[in-house]
């Protein structure tokens, strides 16, 4: 037995009847449960289709990439050029860290 439902979004989520479902435990702040058993009220269901309506649309939005683009570019380097200066800029690093340790 096949159940359709359509959610508000204009999701199809089906049910089938053939398959038993699991049942799920989870804990909730109080504030957050009792919004949730008031957003299902207000959708005529019960808090556990809320939580299965939530869970279908969730897992039915299509995996997005993270976009490794949007971190090139955020700043200004300063112009260092590391490949050519990396041996001063190790000493630099080096001899500041040792400054730090003979002043404790």
């Amino acid at each position: 037995m096949l159940l359709d439902l359509t959610l508000d979004d204009g999701t199809l989520v089906r049910y089938d009847g053939a398959i038993m479902m699991a049942k799920t435990q989870i804990t909730l702040e109080t504030e957050m449960q009792r919004r949730a058993r008031q957003r299902a009220n207000d959708l005529g269901v019960s808090l556990a289709e809320y939580f299965r309506r939530l869970v279908a649309r969730d897992l039915a939005r299509p995996e997005t990439a993270a976009r490794v683009d949007r971190i090139f570019d955020l700043g200004s380097s300063g112009g260092s050029d590391i490949a050519s200066q990396k041996d001063s800029m190790i000493a630099e690093a080096f001899h500041s860290t040792r400054r730090k340790l003979r002043r404790r």
